[in-house]
């Protein structure tokens, strides 16, 4: 077998271990290290100390020694050792775990509660009120901690059930939530997107900035199904009645407004704002946040030596796996480059004869798919670097690419089978939601992030105004 064959071999082989259940980081590692140990052997090099010392006709356990060394003298351990070194101390991945910490402090400050009671009374004579106070919750606690997992869970057991007994029809109810936990991963300021810049070399600032506005024309094409389908369908989402509702004094509202949405608007507007007008890097903007986020649930009267605890735990678990899936595939990826399987994928695709567009829908298309066995954060890392390559032949901005590519990850959480927002939900619904009602549920959003796509490619402008205004 060539080099290049060994190459697709080893992508095989890691496909292969995905879908039997392996870890998916220690499975880059091992792949990378064994098959780079084939890669960069030179027994010349290894066993040079070792022939030395024969020639020189030194005998005994000096030799014996300088035999066995050799064996770990292959140069994929220096290249393991630099790479580990690289992704610990690479700046733009510090922010990474400050955000998390603001989200999971944010999580635990009990202001969820309050501001989708506040929302929905803001909005109660609006058609489906409460979906759209849900969603607007979701889409703002989602921008704050850009887990996915903890708002649709969250958001599970706060709006479901009052949903639920507002008469709301079981899947569109279960469809508003998970659609709104993903938005977290693509309006900034997104984890997700922090992530693709350090893989990609992009600038974190110009991604965030290209990510505003198609983050938001999504969530306004839900609030927009949502507020339709009441209109035309007023069975899914029955119109409260005046018991329900109560009446709200204007005063009383504005103070609730006042205590539940301002404080977390503003928190993600001035962590949001420092960094695209320059203020501070993404590092130190999520440095204040997660100071924000410590003094909002020191306000709320939430902060417990529990909470803290719970929160710098989870943190320092998510962060250790971004990283170290960073330090997995960025071994695995150098020694796949190194035999030449990244060239081969690039002729491939080459020899296709393909034009811009459907080199694009390809690869979103591979994309989709990848997300049915795979996180985000694997897709980002691993899979996307093998078509950074492909950008420059076709001529397509990494910016663009990856504001496509955060647009097409909201399907993996929404797509069944493998839909992991209807399984967080289904975690902790009530009985008489059922997975298939949240599976049909989230079909019409995902026809919407479809659109938004589409949107997206006919005007790109979409995702250039702003950063190309901005910084030039």
């Amino acid at each position: 077998m060539t080099d290049p064959q060994i190459g697709i071999l080893m992508l095989g082989i890691f496909i292969l271990s995905i879908f039997l259940g392996f870890p998916i980081a220690f499975t880059l590692m091992a792949l990378g290290i064994a098959f780079g140990y084939f890669a960069y052997f030179d027994s010349g090099r290894m066993w040079r100390a070792y022939d030395r010392l024969v020639e020189q006709g030194a005998e005994g356990w000096e030799v014996w020694q300088a035999y066995f060394e050799g064996f770990l003298n292959n140069r994929i351990f220096d290249l393991f050792v630099n790479q580990t070194y690289s992704v610990m101390a690479n700046e733009v991945l510090t922010a990474v775990p400050l955000f998390l910490f603001m989200g999971y402090i944010v999580e635990r400050s009990n202001i969820v509660e309050r501001l989708f009671s506040t929302l929905y009374i803001a909005a109660r004579r609006v058609p489906g009120a409460m979906g759209v106070a849900a969603l607007i919750t979701c889409t703002l606690f989602a921008t704050a901690t850009g887990i996915v997992g903890a708002v649709v869970t969250l958001m599970g057991l706060l709006a479901l059930p009052a949903m639920l007994n507002a008469r709301y029809n079981n899947a569109f109810a279960s469809g508003v939530i998970c659609a709104g936990g993903t938005l977290g991963i693509l309006i900034p300021p997104s984890i997700m997107l922090i992530v693709y810049a350090a893989a990609t070399g992009t600038s974190i600032v110009r991604l965030y900035a290209g990510a505003l506005f198609p983050g938001l024309l999504l969530a306004g094409l839900y609030i927009s199904y949502i507020v339709i389908r009441s209109i035309l369908q007023p069975s899914v989402a029955p119109k409260p009645t005046d018991d329900e509702v109560g009446d709200v004094p204007y005063s009383r509202l504005l103070l609730m407004i006042l205590t539940s949405f301002v404080p977390l608007a503003v928190l993600i507007l001035a962590v949001l704002g420092s960094i695209l007008f320059g203020l501070a890097t993404p590092t130190e903007a999520a440095s204040a946040g997660a100071l924000g986020g410590l003094a909002l649930s020191a306000i709320y009267r939430a902060l417990t030596w529990d909470k803290l605890r719970d929160s710098v735990y989870l943190t320092l678990k998510t962060t250790a796996m971004v990283c170290w899936l960073f330090v997995g595939s960025w071994t695995f990826s150098s020694v796949f480059s190194y035999l030449g399987g990244e060239h081969l994928i690039t002729e491939f695709v080459v020899g296709l004869d393909l034009n811009v567009i459907t080199f694009l829908i390809l690869a979103q298309l591979i994309i989709f798919l990848l997300g049915w066995p795979l996180e985000w954060s694997e897709i980002i890392i691993i899979f996307v670097p093998i078509f950074l390559p492909l950008l420059d032949i076709f001529g397509v901005d990494p910016l663009f690419f990856g504001i496509l590519v955060a647009l097409n990850l909201q399907t993996s959480f929404l797509t069944p089978p493998m839909a992991m927002s209807a399984y967080y939900l289904k975690g902790i619904a009530p009985p008489s939601v059922n997975l298939v009602d949240i599976f049909r549920g989230c079909m019409p959003f995902l026809f919407f992030v479809l659109v938004a796509m589409v949107v997206l490619y006919v005007f790109p402008q979409i995702v250039f105004w702003l950063p190309d205004t901005v910084y030039g």
